[in-house]
């Protein structure tokens, strides 16, 4: 797995999302010491279809199911979504920033997305993730790890606890730890 000039992932199914903007340092990429995983599937509970790609295009139908409708206003994004089978879809180039965090803090900074890169896993929190999945997430933390200066991963849920719960009580730290070949900071 490489990573282009521009940020991109050339290995990664690229689909551009408007739901991104410049990093706030005069414009350009900071280093991104954090990674954030979150969990997603639409319809809830539901996994291959084209519901996550048309929410971070601002392209979901609230007709399409039911729940489509509480949110296909939201204007969000992250940078990175591994599927089930371990496919990886690349919404935001890593030199901007993705609205993937919202209301968040790490270690005493505010406002994640300033300083992160985002990951969205096909799933929810109540089953365990796919091994594609934790082979391809391990290869694409490592890149991050070399090319954009992430120093810490850790979940939506530690950086936004009482607001969200993601990735949830199913994802395996030691496994994505053993994945990327070192111990992972604390949350």
């Amino acid at each position: 797995m490489t990573l282009d000039a521009d940020g991109w992932v050339p290995q990664a199914q690229q689909l551009p999302s408007p739901n991104c903007d410049a990093y706030p340092e005069l414009g350009a990429a900071p280093a991104t010491p954090l990674l954030v995983l979150h969990n997603i599937s639409l319809p809830p509970y539901q996994y291959g279809g084209d519901g996550v790609p048309q929410l971070f295009s601002n392209t979901l139908d609230p007709d399409e199911h039911p729940y489509y409708a509480s949110i296909a206003s939201l204007r969000v994004s992250c940078h990175f979504f591994i599927r089930r089978d371990g496919s990886l879809l690349q919404f935001v180039p890593t030199s901007r920033r993705a609205w993937h965090a919202g209301a968040s803090h790490w270690r005493g900074r505010e406002r994640c997305n300033d300083f992160s890169l985002g990951i969205e896993l096909e799933g929810c929190d109540f089953e365990a993730f796919s091994h594609a999945q934790y082979r391809t997430l391990s290869a694409l933390a490592a890149l991050l790890q070399r090319n954009c200066g992430v120093v810490a991963i850790t979940g939506h849920e530690h950086i936004a606890p009482g607001r969200k719960t993601d990735p949830g009580p199913y994802f395996d730290w030691a496994r994505l730890s053993a994945g990327i070949g070192r111990a992972l900071p604390e949350n």
